[in-house]
């Protein structure tokens, strides 16, 4: 009689359903902007979320109640505002994001993207810099009615964060866990243009004629193409840097691929030892750089966002290296046609370089698998002609109009017929 009792339960317990999967996360990055850091988190569905910060030490806590994230709770190494973060559990048994920034951080926006364009949700962390004053304005004590019990109540750190997160010093972030519907309806976003003034900081690039720096004037021909390109209104634009800073060149390509862009444009000027060569070139990826870099990015450890939309952490290394090919080819394709429109349409107005104007080369900056990626040397700083047009105001005029031409053609070719 037990044994048919038993019996009966087992049965009943194999017919439930199981419970669902909860979401989790898929992959994660740090990427350092010129005026923030930003953290991604890559999902297999939309979550809700809490964001706080606490002073003593400076922390940002994000609280995503409904998430897990599969593997070990050891803090990972920071970049940029992030000295170091690290997961862990929430009051309720869902996920806790502990960043330790380097100072005061202002979380300029924290956002939810849905499912677009093959990619997966994201939640999306803007950080910036702010000053210990405009924090400690913006820190309200928890007993106070501006500190609202949605968020979550803080727990003490594990060792490896070894301060406690003080109760009082919780600043409640009101952020929506998605972005607001616009209203009316938008219509397609417009195409995203990255420019990429080359050099900064303590790099100066090439040092021209009369002592003009490089990275003086890929900064000056940025801002005026982007100036162009916003008034046409059918772009929108983004510099990966807007002043003079050091930037590497991988996170420069990375700022392309986190924001989605559909076109980097890489400006430079170079300088050689004799000053009678002139004219700008324009150089795309070489094919035996991308076999490099195909080969590279399908190492297992960079599969996972080696094409966007697609991890290819469970295919092995031939079959990663295939796939990875495959997008870059079609990549350099749209590279080459848009370098070919911009050589079009500004030969009659800028000198371009008598011998061969389009060139390939392994540039890091090109190797973006998924953006359309160009360097425009722009010509010759050791070019006593070239230097003097570069700095000229008229002539970077001259030079933005046509490769605006340029883009609007490139982009009339995506969208219509495939032909310029």
């Amino acid at each position: 009689m037990v044994f048919l009792l038993g019996a009966a339960h087992a049965q009943t317990t194999a017919a439930l359903p199981a419970p669902p999967p909860r979401p989790a996360v898929v992959d994660a990055r740090l990427g350092v902007h010129p005026d923030k850091t930003r953290f991604v988190l890559e999902l297999s569905d939309a979550v809700a979320f809490k964001v706080s910060t606490t002073a003593a030490p400076y922390r940002v806590i994000v609280d995503l109640p409904d998430l897990v994230w599969p593997g070990g709770d050891a803090p990972a190494a920071g970049r940029g505002l992030v000295q170091r973060y690290q997961r862990m559990a929430g009051d309720s048994g869902g996920l806790r994001v502990v960043f330790e920034t380097s100072g005061p951080v202002q979380v300029r926006e924290a956002y939810m993207l849905p499912p677009k364009d093959g990619h997966k949700p994201r939640f999306v962390l803007d950080l910036a810099p702010t000053t210990p004053d405009a924090f400690a304005k913006s820190v309200q004590p928890a007993a106070q009615p501006a500190a609202k019990p949605a968020v979550v109540r803080p727990e003490p750190a594990p060792a490896a964060i070894p301060a406690p997160l003080p109760p009082a010093r919780v600043v409640p972030v009101a952020l929506p866990a998605a972005p607001p519907a616009p209203s009316p309806p938008r219509g397609p976003e417009k195409p995203l243009i990255v420019l990429d003034p080359g050099h900064g900081g303590e790099d100066p690039g090439a040092v021209g004629v009369g002592g003009v720096f490089e990275k003086d004037i890929t900064l000056a021909v940025a801002r005026e193409l982007r100036r162009q390109l916003e008034a046409t209104g059918r772009y929108r634009v983004m510099l990966t840097r807007d002043k003079d800073v050091f930037i590497r060149l991988r996170e420069r390509v990375g700022m392309a691929r986190d924001v989605g862009a559909d076109l980097f444009l890489s400006l430079h000027a170079d300088s050689i030892a004799t000053g009678s060569i002139r004219g700008l070139s324009i150089y795309t990826l070489s094919d035996k750089a991308s076999d490099r870099e195909a080969e590279m990015l399908a190492a297992k450890e960079n599969r996972a966002d080696a094409i966007a939309g697609l991890d290819l952490s469970g295919e092995n290394d031939l079959v990663a290296s295939i796939l990875i090919d495959l997008a870059q080819r079609d990549t350099m394709n749209h590279s080459k046609r848009f370098a070919k429109a911009v050589l079009e349409s500004v030969r009659h107005d800028i000198t371009l370089l008598p011998s061969k104007p389009h060139r390939q080369a392994g540039f890091a900056v090109l190797t973006a698998p998924d953006v359309p990626s160009v360097l425009v040397e722009m010509g010759y700083l050791s070019s006593p002609q070239d230097a003097n047009q570069l700095k000229s105001p008229q002539h970077r005029e001259r030079l933005a109009r046509g490769v605006t031409r340029a883009v609007d053609s490139y982009f009339k070719w995506l969208g219509g017929p495939q032909k310029l």
